[in-house]
């Protein structure tokens, strides 16, 4: 296991959509931290994609995801639980040649569980960000969390994440950083 390192890492956002953010027990917790992992990707450059699952009947990211995505960001629309399942989100991942894959978003135990699991099968180091991860049932949401870490994922929080990425007070983006946390 090693720290993160803004260099090889991705962001990937998994569908953090309007009626599905709505459902979940934890829905402020999410949309707070996701919205500040995506504006600390936004700072560092750190290349994003966010997906979509079926948006013409869930709606579209929250617009606090989309607003402060980076203009490299990318969005793809899915209908599989796993991203991965996906050729074209799998091709845009290993597109961006970068091992470290930071991962959240909605459900827990469902499509973020599974986009886990591919990601760590196909050898990438998956860190997912627990506060900014929710589920309808908090109970599946937690089971979610203990089956990603089992398999070998990185169950972190926002703060572990962006402090990571700083390495320390000396980094250029560090005051900007640590604002969108106080």
């Amino acid at each position: 296991m090693s720290l993160l390192n803004e260099n090889n890492t991705l962001i990937l956002i998994i569908d953090i959509q309007e009626k599905l953010l709505n459902a979940v027990f934890n829905k402020e917790t999410v949309e707070n931290f996701s919205k500040i992992i995506t504006k600390t990707a936004n700072i560092l450059g750190i290349p994003t994609i966010i997906t979509e699952q079926y948006p013409k009947s869930l709606g579209e990211t929250v617009s606090c995801i989309k607003e402060n995505m980076c203009s490299n960001g990318e969005i793809f629309e899915k209908d599989t639980f796993s991203a991965l399942d996906n050729v074209s989100i799998k091709d845009a991942i290993k597109s961006k040649k970068r091992k470290q894959i930071i991962l959240f978003g909605i459900e827990t135990h469902i499509c973020v569980n599974q986009t886990a699991q591919a990601l760590i099968q196909a050898g990438y180091e998956v860190f997912v960000i627990s506060n900014a991860c929710g589920s309808r049932d908090e109970n599946e949401y937690r089971y979610g969390l203990e089956r990603i870490k089992s398999e070998g994922g990185n169950i972190i929080t926002a703060e572990i994440a962006l402090f990571e990425l700083l390495r320390g007070a000396k980094h250029p983006n560090f005051k900007e950083i640590q604002s969108l946390i106080k």
